[in-house]
């Protein structure tokens, strides 16, 4: 993070936070603490699906003029929903930051859900839950995640299903809106070089006439469920197989070993352990990486991998015994600062997308008031000890895990 952040809170009370750096290109958006497991259980898939149609017209625009309004001047406008959270934001040339942040006042503001562009979008979702199903390796999570928390409102995943969709109403999408897009759980963000007065100038004109009042919300952290080891037979060339256990949230100290592990064990780097064994040794599999989903109150940590149908047994095998090996031994010092030398390298490399770096910036505004500096981030990370590994991977041991394959 090479900017000054500010934080501000508008008089609408929506909390903005600045990041001043030098560039051409500018971001900006609002991050809404609203996700799937906000959903009435009558309306699985509602957060998306108020994503997706909150962009098809206001009292002011029309859908093409919400879709064309960025895109005339060379930006973008983007949206996504998780569990947990709402983004709507904005990639554009500098010089265009009013343009871009009243478009996206006027979305959350003055969204209407017309009754024809509601039917017409619930078809384009309908699709792409489709293209879920089509794709194991990435369906796999969506159902690995029914399981691990069934029971609760994070058991089910965000598109919905064909049958929730159809009950959608252009009444039911702003009940939603107004309920949840609320000044109190909003985070306006940016980034550019713009002066971080004029910036707060902007806002405050596009964001005076939002007056919804925040509704007290409680979110139940899930059951820690008993492990699972769950098949489910589907015709493909592969087997998909995730293997994962329940984690500390995103608020754990826990979370900068969890990081490093994570990433020993299989991030992106070629010479993680599970590439290593299974790929480059054995070549067993094309794809095997590690991965966390960490939210406000609880976390999900995972191992992907897709191999030949005779081969799940002997991968997964493999995997639980590098897991046991780290649960046992731990690092070695050396391994350990080897680790933190490729981790805080990569964030360097990383970086350099802005855009990426301000949406993170905005999610830590939006979890925990404010975004860390990526000197704090690197004392964090380097003061993690062998202990520490210990710790986590104490979560991670084979009697914890819990598997599920399709094919």
């Amino acid at each position: 993070m090479n900017g000054t952040i500010e934080y501000v809170t508008l008089s609408s009370g929506v909390k903005a936070v600045l990041d001043h750096r030098a560039g051409i290109v500018e971001h900006c958006g609002v991050a809404i603490n609203a996700g799937s497991r906000d959903e009435s259980p009558l309306y699985h898939g509602l957060a998306h699906f108020v994503e997706h149609t909150i962009f098809k017209g206001t009292q002011r625009r029309k859908a093409w003029h919400i879709l064309n309004c960025m895109e005339t001047v060379g930006g973008e406008l983007n949206a996504y929903t998780t569990k947990e959270e709402t983004m709507l934001y904005s990639t554009f040339p500098s010089g265009n930051l009013t343009r871009a942040v009243d478009l996206i006042a006027d979305i959350i503001i003055n969204s209407r859900f017309p009754a024809t562009e509601i039917d017409r979008e619930r078809e384009v979702v309908a699709d792409e839950i489709d293209s879920y199903l089509d794709i194991p390796s990435e369906g796999i999570f969506d159902e690995y995640e029914d399981l691990v928390f069934a029971g609760s409102a994070l058991g089910h995943n965000i598109l919905g299903s064909r049958e929730s969709i159809d009950t959608f109403t252009s009444d039911i999408c702003r009940e939603y809106l107004d309920r949840f897009y609320t000044p109190g759980e909003m985070v306006f963000f940016y980034s550019g070089p713009e002066n971080p007065a004029k910036v707060c100038r902007v806002v405050e004109r596009a964001f005076s006439t939002l007056s919804r009042h925040d509704v007290p919300r409680q979110r139940v952290t899930p059951a820690v469920l008993p492990p699972f080891d769950s098949r489910r037979d589907i015709s493909a060339h592969q087997a998909h197989t995730l293997m994962g256990a329940r984690v500390p949230g995103i608020s754990s100290p826990s979370r900068y070993a969890l990081a490093l592990l994570t990433n020993i064990l299989g991030g992106p780097g070629m010479n993680s352990r599970l590439n290593v064994a299974l790929r480059e040794r054995r070549g067993l599999v094309y794809t095997i990486d590690a991965g966390t989903t960490l939210l406000s109150d609880c976390g999900l940590f995972n191992i992907y991998f897709g191999c030949d149908h005779a081969d799940v047994t002997r991968c997964r095998r493999l995997v639980c015994n590098i897991l046991t090996e780290i649960a046992e031994k731990g690092l070695t010092e050396r391994n350990l600062a080897a680790a933190k030398k490729q981790y805080l390298g990569q964030l360097a490399v990383a970086s350099t997308n802005t855009e990426q770096q301000t949406l993170s910036i905005a999610r830590s505004t939006l979890y925990r008031g404010s975004a860390l500096t990526r000197e704090q981030i690197t004392d964090n990370i380097s003061s993690v000890t062998r202990d520490d590994i210990l710790s986590i991977a104490s979560h991670l041991t084979p009697d914890k895990i819990s598997t599920l394959t399709l094919g």
